[in-house]
């Protein structure tokens, strides 16, 4: 299944008891031909999808829980997201993905809930 999430997309992800936000930074094909999807997560979460979506209306003022989390595309369709929609990632954003790529750093096949240690 290829997920249809491209960079800079603002995704909502479902917890028992509220919504998250993460962003797309980049995706891309490892190796063994399956994507590698950079992700970026941020630390507040919301009673319900409107108020995520407000927050992100101000996204310069959203506290990032993990600037960079890699994960295969098993752990990202475990993770209940749905795109908010699509903005430029900026080289702020981008500079622990760079890093990541500069020491060739593990990929999670985890999903996201369980990276953050929430399930």
């Amino acid at each position: 299944m290829t997920l249809p999430y491209s960079p800079g997309d603002d995704l909502v992800f479902q917890l028992e008891s509220g919504f998250g936000l993460m962003r797309v930074l980049a995706a891309e094909r490892g190796g063994d031909g399956r994507t590698v999807w950079h992700v970026l997560v941020y630390e507040e979460f919301y009673p319900d999808v409107e108020s995520a979506e407000a927050a992100l209306a101000g996204a310069g003022q959203l506290a990032v829980w993990n600037p960079h989390i890699p994960l295969t595309d098993r752990a990202l369709e475990r993770t209940p997201a749905a795109p908010l929609g699509n903005r430029p990632v900026t080289e702020t954003e981008l500079a622990p993905y760079r890093e990541w790529l500069a020491r060739s750093g593990e990929v999670f096949d985890r999903s996201v809930l369980q990276m953050l240690g929430l399930r």
